[in-house]
């Protein structure tokens, strides 16, 4: 379905990314894997065993010459970039709004926000050259509503995010260029696992907690999957799914009004 095109993912040596990834390297993508640890990039490429067709480039996404790097390196190895997919976001140091610090509030930014900037703006000028693209953007069910203490960055550039996915799909969607949000609601990634115990420990509950008020939240009683996520992305890049612009596609289990 995807043989000959080329993926760049950026946060993808593990979690949704990785999936992501793993899902068009199976229907003939070649993938650009992208992470700040060249160790599990190493183990990415390996555990991945799509040969020529995976190659990993090392990047921190807060950094705009990392970022760019990315995507001219998959031009470099490959001669163009069909789907970038801007995975990588987060954040940390988490506090209510009146003791959140300048540095969170910037990591934060840089991280959800200016990075899909960066990756979208570089990879566009391959595309339109083209009259081809598909742009994923992975937000979040944070980026839908407002109702978690101590995250106001996290859920202010995720929705931000979500407004770039709007102007992006309306500016080149005549291009044969699409652009869409995935907004995952709970999904214990690694990232979770690092950042969710001080995130709990702010909202002065256990991770377990944390944890179980995701599932809660939902209609389907537990968190999402990585693999529940990389469908729908598999979708979105599909020939079926040139349909899709400037939509937001929740994979929360329900859990957004």
């Amino acid at each position: 379905m995807l043989t000959g095109q080329v993926a760049v993912i950026t946060g993808s040596t593990r979690g949704i990314g990785r999936a992501i990834a793993e899902a068009l390297l199976a229907k003939g993508a070649s993938v650009v894997v992208n992470g700040r640890s060249r160790e599990k990039g190493a183990r990415a490429v390996e555990e991945m065993a799509g040969g020529d067709r995976v190659l990993f480039v090392a990047g921190d996404v807060t950094c705009q010459e990392d970022v760019e790097n990315v995507v001219s390196a998959a031009i470099e190895r490959y001669g163009k970039v069909d789907i970038l997919v801007n995975n990588a976001g987060g954040s940390s140091g988490f506090a209510l709004v009146a003791d959140l610090s300048d540095e969170a509030w910037q990591q934060a930014a840089a991280w959800i926000l200016h990075s899909a900037f960066w990756a979208t703006r570089a990879a566009l000028k391959d595309m339109a050259k083209r009259g081809y693209g598909r742009i994923i953007n992975i937000s979040s069910v944070e980026g839908r509503q407002a109702n978690k203490a101590t995250a106001s960055h996290y859920i202010t550039f995720k929705h931000a995010l979500n407004g770039f996915t709007k102007a992006v799909a309306f500016e080149y969607g005549a291009t044969g260029i699409t652009c869409n949000a995935i907004s995952p609601g709970g999904v214990e990634t690694d990232l979770m696992t690092e950042t969710g115990p001080a995130a709990a420990e702010s909202a002065g509950i256990t991770y377990e907690q944390f944890k179980d008020n995701y599932a809660q939240e939902t209609a389907i009683k537990r968190l999402n999957t990585v693999e529940e996520v990389a469908a729908v992305a598999l979708l979105l890049v599909s020939p079926e799914g040139g349909g899709f612009t400037g939509a937001n596609l929740p994979v929360d289990g329900g859990t957004a009004l």
